[in-house]
């Protein structure tokens, strides 16, 4: 696991000025593993595009998406019990569920609930095009950080079911407990800022951390389409 700086606690103010700032300091990190292969980055949205375009562009490799999404207490729309994919991955934080007494049937409501928001913006986002194959590529998956880790996790296991040669997150920010949650599942994990204890807040190390919109994402996928096509040219 390669991590660039520690901090002992939330940061005293941001870190980055910007998501795309962010992404391309994780791109220079990322270009320093010296990667041999076909590369793919693989965003999730919606901060995680913003960031993974300088690291796509960094490698000339294809950005698209992964779309995992959290798995909402049913009560507290807010906290996560854990996340689910497009084919139906799902990752649960099994201590919380247990605390939580919630059954099969719950679990598996909230989860159907969040796979229709995520068929929703796979449309939105790839309309007709088909996933990208990922099998025996370097895959990266970005974020502009990670809470839990689940999330993550989520999009580690649905990217190992096509047979990826590797895997290797690349995030700004993270937690320490959420790495070494990462951790096992991931081929490598590059961190910009690794925060050792306290409460963490993503938001906490942008100075702008704006709300994104589905057009903001698809003008990125766009661009970095545009470019590949245009180095390929």
């Amino acid at each position: 696991m390669r991590i660039v700086r520690t901090i002992p606690t939330m940061p005293p103010s941001w870190l980055f000025e910007t998501r795309e700032d962010a992404g391309r300091l994780l791109a220079e990190e990322v270009m320093r593993m010296g990667l041999s292969g076909p590369a793919l980055v693989l965003a999730i949205p919606r901060g995680g595009v913003p960031v993974g375009l300088p690291v796509a562009l960094a490698l000339s490799a294809p950005l698209d998406v992964i779309i995992p999404r959290k798995i909402p207490i049913p009560w507290d729309p807010e906290a996560g019990l854990g996340a689910v994919t497009a084919e139906g991955t799902i990752v649960l934080n099994e201590e919380l569920v247990s605390l939580l007494g919630l059954s099969q049937e719950e679990i598996e409501r909230a989860a159907q609930a969040v796979q229709e928001e995520i068929e929703r913006r796979t449309r939105v986002y790839r309309g007709r095009r088909p996933p990208p194959e990922v099998a025996g590529r370097v895959v990266l998956l970005s974020d502009d950080g990670l809470a839990s880790g689940l999330t993550m996790i989520a999009a580690i296991r649905s990217v190992r079911r096509g047979g990826p040669g590797r895997v290797i997150v690349a995030v700004p920010a993270a937690p320490r407990s959420s790495l070494r949650r990462v951790e096992p599942e991931a081929d490598d994990v590059v961190c910009l800022v690794e925060q050792v204890r306290g409460p963490f807040a993503v938001a906490s190390f942008y100075r702008q951390f704006p709300e994104l919109t589905d057009e903001e994402v698809l003008r990125d996928l766009g661009l970095a389409q545009g470019l590949s096509q245009g180095s390929a040219v």
